[in-house]
């Protein structure tokens, strides 16, 4: 599976639309697009999930390091968009606590099988 992310700047948000499956293959592309804007300072970052039908623990990790790394230089990263599916794994392991995440507003695509 292809994963696509664009990236549109509106009002100093960096907007990143993330398209496709996150797991090991795909994360290295995914980090690579968000490692491009992670370092500027102040930066404000959302990142729009809605269209991400799978992701396992790798794309977590690349979150993780993306927030580490903007926060670091006093950004803000919020993720939105998250299915019923993708929003428990923020939940069971406790990131839903520290990255600000929102579901998304439809419940028709909840991301299961």
């Amino acid at each position: 599976m292809n994963l696509q992310v664009n990236i549109l700047e509106d009002n100093s948000v960096q907007y990143f639309k993330v398209v496709g499956e996150i797991d090991a293959f795909t994360a290295p592309v995914l980090k690579e697009r968000l490692s491009t804007v992670q370092g500027m300072p102040g930066l404000k970052a959302e990142l729009d999930l809605s269209e991400v039908e799978y992701m396992d623990s790798t794309g977590l990790g690349v979150f993780v390091g993306f927030y580490k790394a903007v926060t670091a230089k006093g950004g803000h990263v919020k993720i939105t968009g998250l299915n019923r599916r993708l929003n428990r794994l923020f939940e069971i392991t406790g990131l839903s606590e520290i990255i600000d995440t929102e579901m998304m507003e439809s419940e028709d695509n909840d991301g299961t099988i």
